[in-house]
């Protein structure tokens, strides 16, 4: 038990002296010591990769006003192969002719030959109007002239009769041969003929007016093409009624289609009041869409609309297109960039 006891005590720790003992230097640093050194590391990494030196777009400091100019945003103009960017806007593709054709009257759609994005020349025959009753009065007039033209040619046939013998009339009054009496009556006749004539001349003017009237409402059956385009909107369909003058009640329809000519488009964009001094007509732009951000197409400003905004405080700006191309539709959004050289 004794020996038991002593090596017990040895093993014992004296308090006193650990705590009596100077620190040791090669302790380990408490952990939040370190977390703390990792944390202002990373906020270090991330000040230098947001801080770093880079350009800044005029099109990026225009945020939702959509226009800027980039000696404005604290950076240098952006150069490009015409010139320097000096302004910035926001705008979409519009198309300068668009037109909802219709017919000129009220009828029933009975042909109906396009279709959405289908493309039609000037003059091409898009829909056809029943025209059971424009063609009964076309019919109706057509016979009207040719009575009249038999009422003509009947009154002809009177004045070539009646003019020998008024002839013969005046030679025998001269010669005393017939009273006078007589030959008033016979001149009377006469200038009756030649006055009926001329009311059978004029009758078959009228006659022929009506038909034209009437071939006019007939044609007016037929719905064609005003130029070459792209049907955008097909807004009638085969067997309803069409009205230009005003929608009818229910489903009837004021327009046959939409066409819209392709070689018309161009950019609408709002400039701020403030940057207009920057635009001017003739001056050349870059365009970019939307849809294809990494296309440069050249443009030029062909006016400035001579009015202002209030509510937005911009003045709109008309810029077309340099080159066509089919990728370029309408309402699509598009960014201007108004270069300092002129064209």
């Amino acid at each position: 038990m004794d020996d038991k006891t002593k090596l017990l005590e040895q093993l014992r720790i004296d308090r006193g002296e650990a705590a009596r003992s100077p620190p040791d230097s090669r302790r380990s640093v408490p952990i939040w010591v370190v977390y703390l050194l990792l944390l202002v590391m990373v906020a270090g990494l991330g000040s230098a990769f947001f801080l770093r030196p880079r350009a800044v777009s005029a099109s990026a400091a225009a945020g939702t006003s959509g226009v800027t100019a980039a000696a404005d945003s604290g950076a240098a103009p952006t150069a490009t192969a015409l010139g320097t960017t000096a302004l910035d806007a926001s705008g979409y593709v519009v198309a300068q002719r668009q037109a909802t054709v219709s017919a000129k009257t009220t009828g029933r759609v009975v042909e109906l030959r396009i279709e959405d994005g289908q493309r039609v020349r000037e003059g091409e025959i898009i829909a056809r109007l029943d025209d059971t009753n424009t063609r009964a009065g076309l019919l109706a007039a057509k016979a009207q002239l040719a009575q009249a033209q038999a009422s003509l040619d009947a009154a002809k046939v009177a004045v070539d009769d009646a003019g020998p013998i008024y002839d013969r009339n005046q030679k025998q009054r001269a010669a005393g041969v017939i009273s006078a009496q007589d030959f008033d009556a016979d001149k009377s006749n006469f200038n009756a003929v030649q006055s009926d004539l001329l009311v059978k001349q004029r009758m078959v003017e009228v006659a022929q007016a009506n038909v034209e009237v009437a071939q006019r409402n007939e044609d007016d059956m037929t719905v064609r093409a005003p130029y070459d385009g792209v049907i955008t909107v097909k807004a009638a369909q085969q067997g309803e009624i069409v009205s230009p003058i005003s929608a009818g009640g229910g489903f009837t329809r004021t327009g046959i289609g939409t066409i819209v000519d392709m070689n018309s488009l161009e950019v609408e964009v709002d400039v701020s009041e403030n940057f207009i001094n920057r635009v001017s007509v003739n001056q050349a732009v870059t365009v970019r869409l939307n849809a294809y951000p990494d296309w440069t197409i050249p443009g030029s400003v062909i006016a400035i609309i001579p009015t202002a905004d209030r509510s937005k405080a911009t003045v709109m700006v008309r810029v077309g297109f340099k080159q066509k191309d089919p990728r370029i539709l309408p309402e699509m959004g598009a960014r201007v960039s108004f270069l300092n050289t002129h064209t």
